[in-house]
């Protein structure tokens, strides 16, 4: 993988965010690993070692103990595996090791805490923000049901429910998948499905605070990723 000093340089001012994440120096194969996990999980990133919160560039000391540390990480902390790709980079003097993670088509990756955990039960994470949370279980089966789509182009229909959902939201700013499932009289799986599906297709966002799952506008449907047709 290539980068351009200037590019990180860009990268490192603008600050963490949803696809960008800081550590000082590769900490604990599990931390490192949660968060290779998130990015593939949600939007892919880019992981920089040797660079502090506060963006200031500490480098790391020897390139091949980071990579081989890495590959650890990836061997035995992620399932299933990962594909990735690094780069050094030379800022101030100093190298800095930049991890690019895409978004993958095998969701969702699980942390292996212990080589005796069953599937079920390692934890997934996605990324939210500028951090990397726990996914809930609602999530965890949209990431299940989203590797097994198709990757073909997404065709949205602008039905009565989703007028309805539109109107709640720009009078009420967001939305949960009870309240919606009560707003058009469908099951709550079925709304979950429903607003899980405009989340992929960038019409709306998903938030977890204090437990409470929600939605609210992403942007503005017309800028979204997805082919919107009226019915």
């Amino acid at each position: 993988m290539k980068i351009r000093r200037k590019q990180l340089e860009e990268m490192i001012l603008d600050g963490e965010s949803s696809t960008l994440e800081f550590k000082r120096k590769f900490t604990t194969p599990e931390k490192i690993a949660r968060e290779m996990i998130a990015f593939a999980n949600t939007s892919g990133g880019y992981l920089l070692i040797g660079v502090d919160d506060d963006r200031s560039i500490i480098g790391i000391e020897s390139e091949k103990e980071q990579l081989e540390l890495l590959q650890f990480v990836c061997d035995f902390y992620i399932d299933p595996p990962m594909h990735y790709q690094t780069a050094i980079v030379e800022l101030d003097g100093k190298d800095i090791l930049v991890i690019h993670i895409p978004e993958s088509s095998c969701k969702p990756h699980r942390l292996v805490e212990h080589p005796y955990q069953k599937p079920h039960q390692r934890k997934v994470f996605i990324r939210q923000n500028d951090k990397s949370v726990i996914a809930t279980r609602e999530m965890v089966r949209f990431l299940e049901a989203q590797s097994r789509e198709d990757r073909e182009e997404l065709l949205f229909v602008m039905g009565n429910n989703e007028k309805l959902l539109f109107a709640y939201l720009d009078r009420h700013e967001r939305i949960t998948a009870r309240e919606f499932s009560r707003l058009v009289n469908i099951s709550e799986r079925r709304a979950a499905r429903k607003l899980w599906h405009l989340v992929r297709i960038g019409i709306l966002a998903f938030h977890q605070n204090n437990g409470q799952e929600y939605y609210t506008f992403f942007d503005d449907p017309r800028k979204s990723g997805g082919t919107i047709k009226q019915k």
